[in-house]
């Protein structure tokens, strides 16, 4: 059981920081940092909880950063919501397989879907698109059964899952990057929310320390939005470095969960 001292707490702000500096500075990715910090920083020692919590965690930043897309009229709306809703199921689905699937194979596939998501920032995003796509029953058959996938990914892995649902959107409504960053935190939250749901429902979930991250990740987020600002430049340096690091921190949770299975 882990105890809630001094030691705890730092080091749970401590790994809000690195997750808001990064989401920050690159947007979607950093996220995914949260469960490996909570595992081998603030030494949570079961897999599931880290997990659980780092799920409330996204969920909460994605509906403050949804907000301010939402003021700047980026969201399209429709579009974002058939594609939440339609994930929701396969968010609860993922989850509860993941509940019951081994901490340590839960961890090397968890590692499978960082290296997705840091070869996914290798690549240059595409900034074209449709500016006023709107929904049509054509769309929604397009985006409910890429809707379902996604949120089954994002509920078994406790990730966001903002990778895959920004190439989802773009690739079902011809939607631009801007209006499909904006839409995807809709599904983030929604993906989110369900799954650190089923999590708390099973006593997976630790709230005290998704608080702690996320005094840490607002302080982090400030410093990683003036950094961003800075790094303008040589933005797409800075990307394929923290890619990089991404996929280093996969390999090394990766490692550690085959040790741990092998060790059983």
């Amino acid at each position: 059981m882990l105890e809630l001292i001094a030691s705890t707490i730092t080091l749970t702000i401590i790994s809000g920081v690195i997750v808001g500096f990064f989401l920050g500075v690159f947007g979607g990715g950093g996220s995914v940092l949260a469960a490996p910090l909570l595992l081998y920083l603030v030494n949570v020692d079961d897999p599931h909880i880290a997990i659980g919590t780092s799920a409330a965690g996204v969920a909460v930043i994605a509906l403050i950063n949804l907000a301010g897309h939402w003021s700047a009229g980026r969201v399209k709306w429709p579009c974002a919501l058939a594609f939440g809703f339609s994930g929701l199921i396969g968010s609860i689905a993922g989850s509860s397989l993941a509940k019951i699937t081994q901490g340590e194979v839960l961890l090397i596939g968890f590692s499978g879907a960082m290296a997705m998501i840091a070869l996914s920032m290798f690549r240059k995003p595409h900034t074209y698109g449709n500016p006023d796509v709107s929904l049509t029953p054509t769309l929604t058959m397009k985006l409910i059964p890429v809707g379902l996938v996604v949120g089954m990914a994002a509920g078994f892995f406790g990730i966001g899952g903002g990778f895959l649902i920004v190439p989802g959107l773009m690739l079902a409504t011809g939607m631009t990057m801007a209006n499909a960053t904006a839409s995807s935190l809709v599904s983030v939250a929604i993906f989110g929310a369900a799954t650190s749901s089923n999590y708390a429902i099973s006593g997976l979930v630790k709230f005290e320390l998704v608080l702690f991250m996320l005094v840490g990740g607002a302080i982090g987020g400030a410093l990683g939005i003036l950094t961003s600002k800075r790094l303008t430049q040589h933005a797409q340096l800075a990307r394929k470095l923290f890619a990089s690091m991404i996929l280093i921190v996969a390999i090394g949770v990766a490692y550690q969960g085959i040790q741990d299975l092998i060790a059983i």
